[in-house]
C-alpha cells in the first residue's frame, strides 16, 4: 500500500476521533497527517504523468533526457515542501497541547515563598510522575524536530542538485552494478574467480605483490611547512618510489624549497579549482600509464606522516588484494593554546572511535591515504554515470570537501578501506576561533553537500544517520543550556540535585577517558568540562551555520591560514557561561511562576530524557568495544589450540 495512503486514513481516523470528543489535540494532529499524505499523493501522481504510462524493461536502461536532473530536483522541492508542513502541523499541536495544559496542583503549604525559591542544578526536573498531556506534547515537539530535520535534508539536496551538478537519477540496476566495481564480488560477477583447466606446468610460479607508491603532494604558499612535510616522506623506513610536488598558483618559495630537497615538482596551468583541480591534472597526467602495481599517497603539504607509515601502508595493499585505500589517522600538531588542545582532544577521539570499530573509516582523509592507481582510473571513468562529478577527474572540483567526496565515490563502487593505528599523520590546528569557524564550515557545507550530490543510498545512509544526530545533539545540548538558563535568571538562589550532579560526573569521566591518549595537557582541558562544553556549543553552531549556507545559497569559500599565527579569545566563551552563572543568581528578569508552566516541564522532561540517553551513550564510550573484544578473544583461543 503506498505511504500517502496509509497517511491519509491515518489523519482522517485521527480527526474524526478528536470530534467525537476525544480532544482537540486530535483534530490537529489528523488535519497535519492528512495534509501530508494529500501532498505526497500530488507528488505521485505528477511522478506517474511524467513516467508515462508503460516502463522500460529492467534489463534496458531508460533514455536519459536533459531534463532529468530538475523531475530529479522537483521530487526533492515537493518532498522538502511536504515534511515540512508536516512538521509546522506537528508543532502547531505541542504547541497547543502545552499551551491548554492545566497546570499542576501545587498545595499552598508545599509551595515555596517567592523570595526564597531555588533553582536545581544542573537539570531542574522532579523525578515524580510527569504529566500524560505533557509527555505527548514533548513527542510531538521531538517528531516535529525530526520531521524539520528531514524538510532542511531535502532542500539541502534541492539546493546541490538545482545550482551546478547535473546528476542522472540512478537505477536500481545501475546501482547494484556500481557497488560491485571495486568490490570483491566483482571477481565472483565476472567469473575471475574461476580457476581454468590449465595443466600444472603452465601455471605461473607464485611471487609476492610488489607495490610501486608515487607520493603527489600538492601544495599552494606552503613555502613554511612543505620543508618538513618532504622530510618525512624523505625518512620512510620504506622509501616511496617517485615524490611529486603539485605546486598550485604558488607566489612564495614553496618551488624553490621542494627542488633543493631533490624532488620533483610540476605546476598547474590555468588551475582555478584548487586542491581538486590540482590533483586532476597530475593524475591526468600519470593514470594513463600506470600500471596494476601503481599506487598513490595522496598528502597535504602542511601534515607530516610517522616513519613506518608507507611502510604499514603499502604492506597491508600488497596483502590484501581487495583492499583500494589506506587512510592515516591525524592529530594535531603542538601549540595554539586550549584551542590547539581542544582539537587535538577532538582528533584523539576520533583516532579512538577508529580504532575501537577495527580501522573500518568514516572518511580517508585528506592530509595523507594511499590509493591503487586503478580504483582511481576507475572513479574518473564512472563520474556522471555512477557517481555524480564530472566525466574523467578523479576529483569532484565541485566537492568543497574532497577527502569525504572521494571516499563516498570509492564505496558507492564497492571498495573496501581502512585506516591502520599505525599510519599516524600530523596536521595543522586553527590557531583562532575564527580560523577554526572557517574551517568547520568548509568541513560541514562539504560533508552536507556531498550526501545531498549522492543521495540516500546503502553506502550513503550511516551519513544521513551522521547528520541527523548532529542536529539531535545541538537541539539537547541547546534544550540544556535554556534550562539552566530560565533555572538561573527565574530564581534567587541555587542548589544542586545529587542523582544529576552524578549524571554529571559520568560525562566528565567520560571526557577525560576519550581524551586519553592526547596526554596530560588533554586530560586537564577535558577535566575542566566548561571547555569542552563551549568547544561543543561552537561546532554545533557550525554545523547550523553551513546548514542554513547551503538553503540560501551563500558563496562558499576556501580558507587558508597565515604561517604564524596566534591565538586569541581562547577563553572567551567558557569565561562569559562562568560569569553568566554567577550574576544570574543574583539578577532575575523571569519571574519564578514561569518555573511551574507547562513548557517548563516539558523542557525539563526532555532534558532529562536526552541527559539520560547520552550519559548511557558515554558509558559505553568507555567500557571496550564489544565487537572488537569478541574478536580478540576468538583469535586468542585460535592462536591457542595446537596446531
Amino acid at each position: 500500500m503506498p505511504v500517502w495512503i496509509i497517511l491519509v486514513l491515518l489523519g482522517a481516523t485521527a480527526s474524526v476521533l478528536g470530534f467525537t470528543g476525544l480532544g482537540s489535540l486530535l483534530i490537529w494532529v489528523g488535519a497535519a497527517v492528512l495534509g501530508s499524505g494529500l501532498v505526497l499523493a500530488v507528488v505521485s501522481r505528477r511522478r506517474a504523468h511524467r513516467a508515462g504510462p508503460s516502463r522500460a524493461p529492467a534489463t534496458a536502461e531508460p533514455a536519459r533526457t536533459a531534463t532529468t536532473w530538475q523531475r530529479r530536483a522537483s521530487r526533492l522541492g515537493w518532498t522538502a515542501v511536504g515534511l515540512g508542513t508536516l512538521a509546522l502541523g506537528l508543532l502547531a499541536g505541542a504547541a497547543w497541547l502545552l499551551a491548554t495544559a492545566r497546570p499542576p496542583l501545587v498545595s499552598q503549604a508545599s509551595q515555596p515563598a517567592l523570595d526564597v525559591v531555588m533553582a536545581v542544578l544542573p537539570v531542574e526536573l522532579d523525578l515524580g510522575t510527569p504529566r500524560p498531556a505533557v509527555l505527548l506534547g514533548i513527542g510531538l515537539a521531538l517528531a516535529a524536530l525530526l520531521v524539520a530535520v528531514g524538510a532542511l535534508q531535502a532542500a539541502n539536496a534541492l539546493r546541490v542538485l538545482s545550482t551546478r551538478r547535473r546528476v542522472e537519477p540512478f537505477y536500481a540496476h545501475t546501482s547494484a552494478v556500481g557497488r560491485r566495481v571495486l568490490g570483491p564480488a566483482a571477481m565472483r560477477s565476472l567469473e575471475l574467480d574461476v580457476t581454468p583447466p590449465w595443466p600444472a606446468s603452465a601455471l605461473p610460479l607464485e611471487h609476492p605483490a610488489v607495490v610501486r607508491c608515487t607520493v603527489l603532494l600538492p601544495a599552494h604558499d606552503e613555502a613554511a611547512i612543505i620543508g618538513a612535510s618532504i622530510d618525512s616522506l624523505l625518512s620512510q623506513t620504506r622509501p616511496a618510489d617517485r615524490i611529486l610536488v603539485v605546486a598550485d598558483n604558488c607566489t612564495d618559495d614553496t618551488v624553490a624549497i621542494a627542488s633543493a630537497r631533490g624532488v620533483e615538482v610540476i605546476e598547474t596551468v590555468g588551475n582555478t579549482q584548487a586542491k581538486a583541480g590540482a590533483l586532476n591534472q597530475a593524475l591526468a597526467m600519470l593514470l594513463p600509464g600506470g600500471a596494476v602495481e601503481d599506487v598513490y599517497l595522496i598528502m597535504d603539504a602542511d601534515s607530516t606522516i610517522t616513519p613506518d607509515f608507507l611502510e604499514v601502508a603499502l604492506g597491508l595493499l600488497e596483502s590484501d588484494p581487495e583492499l583500494m585505500a589506506v587512510g592515516g589517522l591525524f592529530s594535531g600538531e603542538d601549540g595554539a593554546g586550549v584551542l590547539g588542545q581542544l582539537q587535538r582532544n577532538e582528533f584523539t577521539r576520533y583516532q579512538r572511535v577508529i580504532g575501537r570499530r577495527e580501522g573500518h573509516l568514516f572518511v580517508l582523509t585528506g592530509t595523507a591515504s594511499v590509493f591503487r592507481g586503478y580504483a582511481l582510473a576507475t572513479v574518473a571513468q564512472a563520474r556522471q554515470s555512477l557517481i555524480p562529478g564530472h566525466p574523467g577527474g578523479v576529483y569532484d572540483t565541485l566537492a568543497m570537501t574532497e577527502d569525504n567526496e572521494i571516499t563516498l565515490a570509492l564505496k558507492s563502487l564497492g571498495a573496501t578501506m581502512t585506516s591502520p593505528p599505525q599510519c599516524r599523520v600530523t596536521t595543522e590546528v586553527m590557531p583562532t576561533w575564527r580560523d577554526l569557524r572557517k574551517q568547520r564550515l568548509r568541513w560541514q557545507r562539504g560533508a552536507l553537500e556531498n550526501v545531498g550530490a549522492y543521495g540516500l543510498t546503502r553506502t550513503t545512509a550511516i551519513y544521513w544517520v551522521q547528520q541527523l544526530g548532529l542536529a539531535y545533539g545541538a537541539v539537547a545540548l541547546h534544550s540544556y543550556l535554556a534550562l539552566m538558563a530560565i533555572g538561573i535568571l527565574s530564581v534567587n538562589g541555587l542548589r544542586w540535585s545529587p542523582f544529576w550532579v552524578a549524571i554529571g560526573l559520568v560525562f566528565l569521566a567520560e571526557r577525560v577517558v576519550t581524551a586519553w591518549g592526547a596526554g596530560w595537557r588533554g586530560r586537564g582541558v577535558a577535566v575542566v568540562i566548561v571547555f569542552e562544553l563551549a568547544y561543543s556549543v561552537f561546532l554545533q553552531w557550525a554545523f547550523a551555520t553551513a546548514l542554513a549556507h547551503i538553503v540560501t545559497r551563500r558563496r562558499k569559500g576556501w580558507n587558508d591560514v597565515p604561517r604564524p599565527a596566534v591565538a586569541v579569545a581562547a577563553l572567551a566563551a567558557p569565561v562569559a557561561a562562568a560569569l553568566g552563572a554567577v550574576l544570574g543568581a543574583q539578577w532575575n528578569p523571569i519571574s519564578a511562576e514561569t518555573m511551574q508552566s507547562s513548557w517548563v516541564e516539558a523542557l525539563a522532561i526532555f532534558v532529562g530524557v536526552n541527559t539520560l540517553i547520552f550519559a548511557t551513550l558515554s558509558v559505553f564510550q568507555m567500557l571496550p568495544p564489544i565487537v572488537k573484544t569478541a574478536h580478540d578473544r576468538r583469535a586468542r583461543r585460535a592462536a591457542s589450540r595446537p596446531a
